[in-house]
């Protein structure tokens, strides 16, 4: 986290973090003490910037987390399939021109444009299949909304007006391509 906007663009898009996202071996915090546990796992997420090569970075955080584990501990790292990100391409002007219009009809503000999940797998497989291709990845969150946490959900109003823009959109291709 950091309080500078670039910052905080950068740690969402461009630089690595790597999560903790399940353990099993840890007591609860009741129970927990200054004792050695004969085994602990912990399920790792390593987010990567989009033009990292993932099965590179899978073997250099093996080698990271094997290499000189402290007081005898035994460490092994089974990863799962590394996937790339995505480095999106620049929007073609008939799409920001689209979009544009569209978040001002139902947000009355020009279009926010957030750069996060630079591990989308999916979306760098699409990217690579079809590289001329335009994409529009968009999310409804809003107030008070809790994406990818416990109770998750999203704010419906603010859905509403994500859908409006997205057929608007559409639309607007249709247009152009029927043109």
């Amino acid at each position: 986290m950091a309080g500078d906007h670039l910052e905080l663009l950068l740690n969402s898009t461009w630089r690595s973090a790597l999560s903790v996202t399940g353990a099993r071996g840890l007591p609860v915090l009741q129970d927990a003490g200054n004792v050695l546990r004969p085994q602990t796992s912990v399920k790792l997420s390593l987010r990567i910037p989009p033009t990292t090569d993932a099965p590179r970075a899978t073997a250099f955080l093996k080698g990271l987390l094997e290499s000189d584990p402290p007081y005898g501990a035994r460490v092994r790292f089974t990863p799962e399939t590394p996937s790339g990100g995505w480095n999106a391409p620049a929007l073609a002007p008939w799409l920001l021109a689209s979009l544009d219009r569209a978040s001002r009809a139902h947000f009355g503000k020009p279009p926010a444009f957030a750069g996060v999940g630079g591990s989308i797998p999916f979306m760098s497989m699409l990217g690579q299949r079809f590289p001329s291709a335009q994409f529009l990845i968009t999310g409804v969150l809003g107030p008070g909304s809790n994406a990818h946490g416990p109770n998750e959900f999203i704010h419906l109003p603010t859905g509403v007006r994500v859908t409006a823009c997205v057929a608007e959109v559409l639309a607007d291709h249709y247009r152009a391509a029927v043109r």
